[in-house]
């Protein structure tokens, strides 16, 4: 059977909205001929000594771990989780201790592209979903969510697009078995910008990061920044989403990709 895979991550690349300006990524490229120098001092000998002067092309990255597609830990969103099973919860896990099989699913798409930018979704949006597309979850399957953000990226109002998963939605899924989901906006949560204007006008704190505090009751992971999930059929695809191992750490890029059998 033909196998088809689809790149749904986005390029990490500088000098492009992707993140807010304060954590943005920064890439110096050098070239073959900036490193000759380099590579000539070490063996003491000419720069033309080496092909046409050319050694090695090289990239300098300075970036956090959520820069570029990547996969969120149960440690990004609170020191404990899995507080509803646990009494008094058990230490998050890091990206280095997720479990793989969850990283390596069958997956079912929520197209929620027509939801207003900063739109909460909820499961009664979920469930409206899933039977529209005929699908019943199952436990481990990944759920990726296609925002109106997705068609934004690199744009000056990235950040700012798309809706956001709710608390009571994100739970929901966790309920179902699902242990890892994705977004192709910036964050799981609405934009920032447009939460923090419903935190002014209710006075209410918990509206904020409220998708990724579910994980304080029942531990999962999530994929920010997913690319063309417009291309994907609903359910019937394999998602990948394997994490670079960083010790410790409350998240790893990820070269995620959609897998589909035809």
């Amino acid at each position: 059977m033909p196998r088809r895979i689809v790149d749904i991550s986005v390029a990490l690349k500088s000098g492009i909205a992707s993140d807010p300006p304060r954590s943005l990524p920064e890439i110096e490229y050098l070239d073959h001929q900036m490193t000759a120098p380099m590579m000539a001092q070490e063996f003491e000998i000419a720069i033309d000594q080496l092909p046409e002067g050319n050694y090695a092309a090289v990239e300098k990255v300075k970036l956090s771990t959520h820069n570029g597609t990547h996969l969120d830990a149960p440690y990004h969103f609170f020191p404990r989780m899995n507080e509803r099973t646990v009494p008094g919860g058990e230490p998050s896990w890091r990206i280095d201790e997720i479990p793989l099989e969850w990283c390596f699913q069958p997956a079912v798409k929520l197209d929620f592209r027509h939801f207003d930018h900063g739109y909460v979704a909820t499961p009664g949006d979920v469930q409206a979903e899933l039977k529209r597309i005929g699908h019943t979850l199952k436990p481990l399957e990944i759920v990726v969510v296609n925002t109106s953000a997705g068609a934004r990226y690199g744009e000056d109002d990235y950040i700012h697009s798309g809706c956001g998963m709710g608390k009571a939605a994100t739970l929901w899924l966790l309920e179902q078995g699902v242990r890892v989901t994705g977004t192709d906006g910036w964050s799981w949560d609405a934009p920032f910008s447009l939460t923090k204007k419903k935190v002014q006008e209710t006075g209410d704190a918990g509206l904020i990061w409220e998708g990724h505090r579910a994980g304080r009751e029942i531990g999962y992971c999530h994929i920010e920044k997913l690319s063309k999930l417009e291309t994907l059929p609903s359910d019937g695809f394999m998602v990948a989403c394997f994490p670079v191992k960083i010790h410790r750490a409350s998240a790893g890029w990820t070269r995620a990709v959609a897998i589909i059998e035809e």
